[in-house]
């Protein structure tokens, strides 16, 4: 009963007790390890005492006494006299877990910090955030358990080295700063729903609790508001996204009575409070375009492609034309979209989806044999069982 009560309380509020003792403590590892050794404690005094009245404040507690031990440890003790003295006056408090300050902004901030690289903020997010262990990490990316931790260990002391502040940015600052945790959030997103459950983590998930998190904690934010919706609105179809022969269905072709309308009403209302503020910024263009996907009488493919030439305008980026040329072939435009994506093949060349589309396109322009070759390049580089079958059927339709 202890352990499942421990397992409890630290997926549902790891991140505050870590972006509590970060703030507290001045440094990510030192806080990580007294939190770590208070979860080793408690399961001994837990199973002996039973379960606390308030093991949110029983955590906390124990985690300071253990940050006070380790500054106790170090050989340079004089050094840590005032942060032993705050602490300790911190530990001495009892802290009620209805004081205790929601620090997870600052946290999130701190883990998306631009001086670390994309891949280190989407890991340290999982981590810190949301409570994954460092193997379900290393699955998440495929990488060895000692890799991933290395990883980690490596982050935090950059964020401690360089001094990266445990702050939620200024204004001046704050909108390409929330745009780096926004995108963080996405690729955890992007990076469930490419993978599957082929990991026995459900990514997708993960990151719309980040998200809804997100706009608990800076609800007068658009972008954010626009960042949930998107999610929603694209996980709103996550059921039909499979035929029943197992291949990848695009939302035209899919049976809609498999979305999840709760979803689906709750992103478009998100999206639609989001544009009435005002501020038009990349996630509100491409919950737009999510929900143009999910309009009851079809994708409007001329609109979608209008909403990612202003996308263009934001992030200037190969895979944001892509996506356009598919758009502008939808809407009638085969011919100058394949004239589009061909001017992407030395930047996008190790990128799967740009050989589906330049397959999809070749085939739509009467150049079947070429269309072939960049189906079996497409093929080759699919992700997922159910996309290599779509692409195979796509290839044989060629004859």
């Amino acid at each position: 009963m202890s352990e499942a009560a421990l397992g409890q309380v630290l997926r549902q509020d790891r991140g505050r007790l870590l972006a509590a003792l970060v703030s507290r403590v001045g440094d990510f590892q030192k806080a990580e390890d007294a939190l770590q050794e208070a979860a080793t404690s408690a399961l001994v005094h837990w199973a002996r005492a039973g379960v606390p009245a308030s093991p949110l404040g029983w955590l906390l507690r124990a985690a300071l006494r253990k940050a006070i031990d380790g500054y106790r440890r170090d050989a340079t003790l004089s050094r840590h006299r005032d942060a032993i003295a705050v602490l300790s006056e911190e530990e001495a408090a009892d802290p009620d877990p209805q004081t205790i300050p929601d620090d997870r902004l600052r946290l999130i901030f701190t883990c998306c910090h631009p001086a670390l690289e994309e891949k280190t903020r989407v890991a340290l997010t999982l981590r810190s955030l949301c409570g994954l262990s460092t193997p379900q990490v290393a699955a998440v990316f495929l990488d060895a358990e000692p890799t991933m931790g290395q990883r980690l260990s490596r982050a935090k002391a950059k964020i401690t080295a360089a001094r990266i502040p445990f702050v939620v940015p200024g204004p001046e600052d704050l909108p390409d700063r929330l745009n780096s945790v926004l995108t963080t959030v996405y690729l955890i997103f992007t990076a469930g729903y490419t993978q599957g459950p082929e990991t026995g983590i459900d990514l997708c998930t993960e990151a719309i609790f980040l998200a809804r998190l997100l706009v608990q904690l800076a609800p007068d934010q658009p972008e954010v508001e626009a960042a949930l919706a998107l999610l929603l609105l694209t996980h709103a179809r996550a059921a039909a996204r499979n035929g029943p022969d197992g291949q990848t269905l695009p939302p035209a072709r899919q049976d809609r009575s498999l979305w999840n309308r709760t979803e689906l009403d709750e992103g478009f209302q998100l999206l639609d409070h989001a544009i009435a503020r005002r501020a038009p910024g990349p996630f509100q263009l491409k919950a737009a375009i999510a929900a143009l996907h999910a309009d009851a009488s079809g994708p409007d493919w001329p609109q979608i492609a209008a909403l990612y030439a202003r996308l263009l305008d934001f992030e200037p980026t190969p895979v944001v034309t892509l996506n356009h040329a598919v758009a502008l072939a939808e809407a009638g435009h085969p011919a100058q979209a394949l004239a589009q994506v061909q001017q992407l093949e030395r930047q996008l060349s190790d990128y799967q989806p740009f050989h589906a589309v330049m397959a999809d396109l070749l085939a739509r322009t009467g150049q079947n044999e070429p269309a072939k070759a960049a189906y079996d390049q497409a093929i080759a580089r699919a992700a997922s069982p159910a996309d290599r079958a779509f692409l195979m059927q796509r290839r044989q339709g060629l004859g």
